[in-house]
């Protein structure tokens, strides 16, 4: 599976780029980067960087995203994540969309090797205002896992998420990204709450909050993970 999804993604993004060649459309998107580092009794370093993109042309948008975390206390890891992303939409009316979505997470002190998912659904702009945006999308799929015991689970899964922007100025922007995967034996939510800050032309100042929870997890693992970034973005 986890092939799949690296062909998926693949296909994803040689089809935008294929698009964004042609002049028909072009990409647009953000590089985040945030780098916190402390010395004396303790010597810590945590690297944080994301990086989205997306492209649109008439009735289809694709997307793809990157996140990565590196964490070290005294020269041993002690956090290491990776995550990829690939969806794309079709739209039906400026409201309504259909969508496919693929995730494979990589995260190396969760008791899990890999963890992939791949849904298909339906999403409607909710509230679309110039300062205020509401998504919100329900779709069915499958999740793939394999622990570190070498264990591998396939399960059905539905997958609930909301989106929200708010556009409390012309340099400040409040978002909501809530996400839910209800699996037969494991449920994933997610929350990350950003908040925006533009510095210049492209360049911004944010900051965000991440609280991810998992149902069942092996022992000594934590169900709920908190994380606190700040981090420069840049767009493009």
């Amino acid at each position: 599976m986890k092939k799949i999804s690296a062909v998926f993604l693949g296909g994803v993004v040689m089809a935008s780029s294929a698009m964004a060649e042609s002049g028909a459309s072009e990409w647009a998107g953000e590089a985040e980067l945030g780098l916190v580092s402390t010395s004396g009794n303790t010597e810590t370093q945590t690297i944080s960087a994301k990086a989205k993109a997306s492209n649109e042309r008439d009735k289809w948008k694709h997307e793809v995203g990157l996140e990565a975390l590196n964490t070290e206390d005294n020269s041993a890891t002690t956090a290491e994540r990776y995550t990829l992303t690939g969806k794309t939409n079709y739209k039906l009316t400026d409201l309504d969309y259909v969508f496919g979505v693929v995730t494979y997470d990589d995260d190396r002190f969760s008791g899990y090797d890999w963890r992939a998912s791949e849904f298909v659904g339906y999403g409607r702009h909710v509230i679309k205002e110039e300062d205020l945006t509401l998504e919100l999308e329900a779709g069915l799929g499958a999740r793939q896992s394999k622990d570190d015991a070498g264990i591998s689970t396939d399960e059905t899964a539905a997958r609930l998420a909301g989106n929200l922007g708010w556009k409390i100025s012309d340099t400040s922007k409040f978002t909501e990204e809530l996400s839910s995967e209800i699996g037969e034996d494991v449920t994933i939510s997610k929350s990350v709450t950003g908040l925006k800050s533009q510095i210049n032309g492209s360049l911004a100042m944010k900051i965000t909050y991440t609280v991810k929870h998992v149902s069942e997890v092996p022992v000594n693992i934590e169900k709920v993970d908190r994380e606190t970034a700040v981090t420069l973005v840049y767009s493009f």
